[in-house]
């Protein structure tokens, strides 16, 4: 069976479906069972539930350490927990019901009494006795936990959509590929694709019903061709793709360590988007120069509760040190539009790519803002950084958020607290009115990060996560090249550094028009690092630069792609 999706994340992929349930769990309640027998099944799933939870332990102290690890530390005295399990084997003994049932009504009980607590890590004591008992019911009710940490052989996941969190846990030498119904080419599970340079087609509608698990799938990433059991001479073809593209990763290989300078010594620094400390990996053995985004706000989903400034600290000054040196450069947090924290209890809005979100959500609600922010400043005394502010769209809302930054340096030099002097301040150009105003902006701040999927989606005016319209969210159109350029000459005139950031970064075809408009640095997935700085290597920059006023002349998105790719091979 064929089936068609977004090639989210490049790379050919075959395997074995497992596909990942989120089914809401159903507990009935069963009267005039016999007790004994239900107290054993009790004790059983409380014990499986242990050496799963120990196992995970080992693994979160292998990958993160063990201030990770003391999580799962905690959750293992809450199932030893005497009271609960008294209360639980009552419950059976008193009214001759099933385990499930009575496990469920004594945790809800407890539940219930902790997040009625004024006291606020009691309330997070509810979220870990629903976690660790949550696990114990799915064994009592012989429904299978697809645990990703503990997988030990190569699968393909299929899902509906993937969250942070279980990218973060997954056995990633493990997962060879993700198969979504549900997102965009930037929708978050595309990007932890490319984090973790795994293979992925999102947006394929039916591919959880249609697909069954231990099933041959073959698909790839960057065309987004799924094959459900395909036939022998199609699945010949795709091992002989990936064994191509394995020899391609290992001439590109060869070119750790070298300089992205084009041939007449014009340098573009090649840097690395992260969203987490376990991205790191893929970042240094690609050969990133420095992180050029590092998204937050993946510390900020999948939780009941907002991460405390200290919590943020820890995260931040990890991520920092391990860097060794190199630069990073933190986004603060980039909420709404597809990205939601339920926490937060936003209102819904009828189009929320153009509302409440990013740092109109941060001016408002400067508890969060200022928390994250000094917690930033604090991790700065580690290494070099960089603080960047997403989607500012006038000079009112920089000098705002400028304001405030300086206030949590008064607050923290009043509390006799550290924070770097050395820090670099910077802006996402990723609405039009900030690209149109480039030159003014670049009088504030320190560097431009051109944020290309959301600059994108507004010149175009383009929802790019719908995929009817997917066709107009096109990267060569002439109205956004234009825009970058005249981006690009703002910050060169006040001379700052600019980068361009996103999936347009690593554009074979537009990387002659970033050279030829000075734009100094590249930042992307760490996979697609490598094939960058040969794309560099090979250009001229005053070649570059000098086909530019013809490119811009050009009328269409198709005839400006042609004209770059005439241009790539005319200069071989």
């Amino acid at each position: 069976m064929e089936l068609h999706g977004i090639g989210a994340s490049a790379g050919i992929s075959i395997g074995k479906v497992l596909k990942i349930d989120s089914a809401k769990l159903e507990i009935k309640r069963i009267d005039n069972i016999n007790p004994q027998d239900h107290l054993a099944q009790l004790a059983s799933a409380i014990e499986t539930s242990k050496l799963e939870i120990s196992k995970i332990k080992d693994i979160t102290f292998e990958k993160f350490g063990n201030e990770k690890a003391a999580i799962f530390d905690a959750h293992l005295l809450i199932l030893e927990d005497p009271e609960i399990k008294s209360q639980v084997e009552a419950f059976i003994n008193d009214n001759k019901v099933n385990a499930s049932f009575a496990l469920k009504s004594v945790m809800d009980n407890f539940i219930t009494l902790f997040e009625s607590m004024d006291d606020e890590y009691m309330k997070e004591r509810a979220l870990d006795i629903k976690d660790v008992f949550t696990r114990v019911l799915n064994h009592l009710e012989g429904i299978q936990i697809v645990d990703l940490s503990l997988l030990d052989e190569e699968v393909v996941l299929v899902a509906d959509d993937l969250t942070p969190s279980q990218a973060a846990i997954m056995n990633k030498n493990a997962v060879i590929g993700f198969l979504t119904d549900k997102g965009g080419k930037t929708s978050h599970t595309a990007i932890m694709a490319r984090s973790l340079e795994i293979p992925a087609v999102v947006g394929l509608d039916t591919i959880t019903s249609q697909s069954e698990n231990g099933s041959t799938v073959v698909f790839d990433g960057k065309n987004g061709d799924v094959y459900l059991n395909p036939n022998q001479e199609l699945l010949s073809h795709y091992k002989n793709l990936k064994e191509k593209e394995l020899k391609e990763k290992e001439e590109l290989f060869k070119l750790v360590g070298v300089e992205a300078k084009t041939t007449d010594g014009f340098k573009v620094e090649v840097a690395g988007n992260i969203g987490s400390f376990q991205d790191l990996d893929s970042f240094f053995k690609n050969d990133a120069e420095s992180v050029g985004l590092y998204r937050t706000e993946f510390l900020f989903l999948d939780r009941d509760s907002m991460p405390s400034e200290d919590e943020q600290f820890e995260e931040y000054k990890r991520i920092i040190q391990k860097l060794d040196g190199k630069k990073c450069v933190i986004r603060t947090l980039d909420i709404g539009g597809d990205k939601n924290l339920p926490y937060l209890k936003v209102e819904e809005e009828e189009n929320p790519f153009l509302g409440y979100r990013a740092i109109r959500i941060c001016l408002d609600r400067l508890d969060i803002f200022k928390t994250q922010l000094r917690a930033l400043l604090r991790a700065s005394v580690f290494g070099p950084t960089g603080i960047m502010f997403p989607m500012i769209s006038s000079l009112e809302e920089l000098n705002a958020a400028k304001e405030i930054l300086n206030e949590c340096k008064t607050e923290l030099n009043n509390e006799g607290q550290n924070y770097s002097s050395e820090i670099k301040l910077g802006i996402m150009i990723e609405i039009p009115s900030a690209a149109l105003m480039a030159d003014l902006l670049a009088k504030h701040v320190d560097f431009f990060s051109m944020g290309t999927n959301d600059l994108t989606q507004y010149t175009c005016a383009v929802d790019r996560i719908n995929q009817k319209i997917s066709h107009l969210y096109n990267p060569f159109n002439p109205g956004l090249l234009r825009l970058i350029k005249m981006t690009a000459d703002g910050a060169n005139k006040a001379g700052i550094d600019i980068s361009i950031c996103g999936s347009m970064a690593h554009f074979p075809e537009l990387i002659p028009f970033f050279i030829g408009c000075k734009i100094n640095k590249l930042s992307m997935s760490p996979m697609h690092i490598l094939k960058t700085k040969r794309n560099i290597l090979n250009k001229n920059q005053a070649d570059c630069e000098k086909m530019i006023s013809n490119l811009l002349n050009l009328e269409t998105a198709e005839e400006t792609k042609n004209f770059l790719e005439k241009f790539i091979e005319d200069k071989k």
